[in-house]
């Protein structure tokens, strides 16, 4: 059990130390934990492990029985107060005679915020908010995002030289950062929703996009591929390996043939009326996206998706692995394609929030 600096248990981190074990398996729901206490003793805890199974507070309170009544509560996110595939948090904790309810942060989602704290305090239960803010709020940011906007978290993967290219001048882009990073970069993928490239990326690099190795079949991300022209190969690797299923978003109108034969293999096409350049109109897509409930999406695309995103607007993460090589050439391209802006002061600008080394590989990640 973890402690704290003075040497007493310390229930709101053991909370977001169970939640965390979820590993991002309980979307599109929030990592949430909750320990249960009574006269300094923990007599129950748990975490939500996947949506539509029981809630942390739900199997601390079960684990505990009887002895909860006058128990102190610490939960990692606000108990929900509303029904879905399972009941409102609130009345079990309510009946359970629980005396004081500790809560990290209050639930972002509108038909919560709120709301099960009120449940709670009018039932004469103790409530105390903002224990290890921060802490919590990082270990729900995907859902966050999701319940606020109803778009996905967009991370945005990159792997560049030193000098910024992602492939020499005559397109070899295999492979700049190491094995060791490259192996990240799959850990990388199990933890959101869905993948998303561009066809140019499908077409040049022919990658299986799964989340390799050992990673059960429940929990491979979707597929998403970018393709305003549908000029995708219905042999590509990705339509015909691993367990995860395949979407290529395209615009109204494209050939049916062409489709058909996508379809033929396996993949769910979806038109979307094209934009003022005769594309996908990606805020469209993740709206579509967040629609069905996928609340995360790694971007691994070249520079034409990735100057279209840019030029959007979108994205919340930036991770970029920066190799030790130089692969110079003026004609070499960046990550980002596309236009971009005119001045500086028109510049995309993020904050660094980590660095790290990746075997002999960088690894800088910004957020907005």
């Amino acid at each position: 059990m973890a402690e704290a600096a003075d040497n007493q248990p310390d229930p709101m981190r053991r909370a977001l130390s169970l939640a965390a074990r979820a590993d991002f398996a309980t979307s599109p729901n929030p990592m949430v934990g909750a320990v249960l206490m009574n006269g300094g003793e923990i007599i129950g805890e748990g975490f939500h492990h996947r949506a539509g199974e029981p809630h942390a507070e739900v199997i601390a309170l079960e684990q505990a029985g009887e002895r909860a009544r006058g128990a102190e509560l610490w939960v990692t996110l606000e108990p929900c107060c509303t029904t879905g595939r399972t009941g409102p948090c609130t009345q079990r904790v309510i009946a359970a005679g629980v005396a004081r309810v500790h809560v990290a942060m209050v639930d972002p989602n509108p038909a919560v915020d709120g709301a099960g704290l009120a449940d709670l305090r009018r039932a004469g239960i103790e409530v105390v908010v903002g224990e290890r803010r921060e802490e919590a709020a990082r270990l729900i940011e995907f859902y966050s995002v999701w319940v606020r906007t109803g778009l996905p978290f967009l991370t945005l993967k990159l792997a560049t030289s030193l000098d910024g290219k992602v492939a020499t001048a005559g397109g070899d882009s295999q492979w700049i950062t190491s094995a060791e990073a490259r192996a990240d970069g799959h850990r990388l993928r199990h933890t959101h929703d869905a993948i998303m490239v561009g066809a140019g990326t499908v077409i040049a690099d022919d990658p299986e996009l799964s989340a390799r190795p050992g990673v059960e079949a429940a929990r491979q991300p979707l597929r998403v591929v970018v393709d305003s022209h549908l000029r995708l190969d219905p042999g590509a690797r990705m339509l015909r390996s691993g367990d995860a299923k395949a979407v290529v978003a395209t615009v109204t109108g494209v050939d049916g043939e062409r489709r058909s034969r996508l379809e033929d293999v396996g993949a769910e096409v979806v038109e979307f009326p094209a934009d003022g350049a005769g594309r996908v109109p990606l805020r469209q897509l993740l709206g579509w996206l967040g629609s069905r409930k996928l609340i995360s999406v790694l971007v691994e695309g070249g520079p034409t998706l990735l100057g279209a995103i840019q030029a959007d607007g979108l994205g919340n993460r930036v991770i970029a692995y920066l190799a030790p090589i130089i692969i110079g050439g003026a004609s070499a391209p960046g990550p980002f394609g596309g236009d971009g802006v005119a001045r500086l002061p028109q510049a995309w600008r993020w904050h660094w929030t980590e660095a790290a080394m990746v075997g002999p590989d960088l690894r800088l990640t910004a957020e907005l």
